[in-house]
């Protein structure tokens, strides 16, 4: 059985750490949808290209190489994984994830590897529109407080000076933009599992995912 795996979710629900682990235990390519549109934020800020510029913003993605290795995002053969998790990016990913035409090449890039591969994929829209007919969907969630808490420490303890408060504000602006944008906008697929991670640790969410894809490809 094709095993294509879908996990949805705000921001800081814990979609990246669980999916990266979920992979592992099925032999999956992990790709991580929102480092991809990261990426892309970053690229453009260092190019200086707005979210406005569209004709830009098209070049620089046919220009840019990306691929996983070992989970990291290779960008034109670098790592850029700590690049791309800095407070500014947090802070401008949104907008440039929002423009129809950014969606539309990564969107198409995407599904061209879950063609080749057996993948997990998480992101805003993966179950909604990327994988719109994989066997296994998940919506992950929790509290905005407890997300920007789980923010805060990842940010903390990479010794960056952050402020929980500012964190908090981010995340709650992130979801607004995320789930209002008029082009495929967050949202839960009519047929994922939802499951709220606020009081759950890292292993139970993984058991519980675990426990039904298991269920699904070993039934008789």
């Amino acid at each position: 059985m094709r095993i294509t795996v879908a996990i949805d979710g705000p921001a800081g629900a814990g979609k990246s750490t669980i999916a990266k682990m979920v992979g592992n235990k099925f032999n999956l390519m992990y790709i991580n949808t929102g480092a991809m549109y990261r990426a892309i934020t970053l690229k453009a800020m260092e190019m200086k290209i707005s979210s406005n510029n569209i004709q830009a913003l098209c070049n620089l993605i046919d220009r840019l190489e990306m691929h996983f290795e070992n989970n990291k995002l290779i960008l034109n053969g670098e790592n850029v994984e700590d690049k791309i998790t800095m407070p500014i990016i947090s802070q401008n990913v949104s907008e440039y994830a929002a423009v129809p035409e950014v969606r539309e090449k990564l969107v198409f890039l995407q599904r061209k590897m879950s063609e080749r591969y057996n993948v997990i994929m998480d992101g805003r829209d993966i179950g909604t529109v990327v994988l719109k007919d994989a066997p296994f969907k998940f919506y992950l969630t929790a509290s905005p407080e407890e997300r920007a808490n789980r923010r805060y420490t990842e940010l903390k303890n990479k010794n960056l000076d952050v402020q929980y408060n500012k964190i908090l504000e981010e995340i709650k602006e992130r979801d607004y933009i995320d789930s209002n944008r008029k082009i495929n906008p967050l949202r839960k697929a009519e047929d994922a599992i939802e499951i709220d991670t606020t009081n759950l640790t890292i292993e139970e969410v993984i058991n519980k995912i675990c426990s039904h894809i298991s269920k699904q490809l070993y039934k008789k």
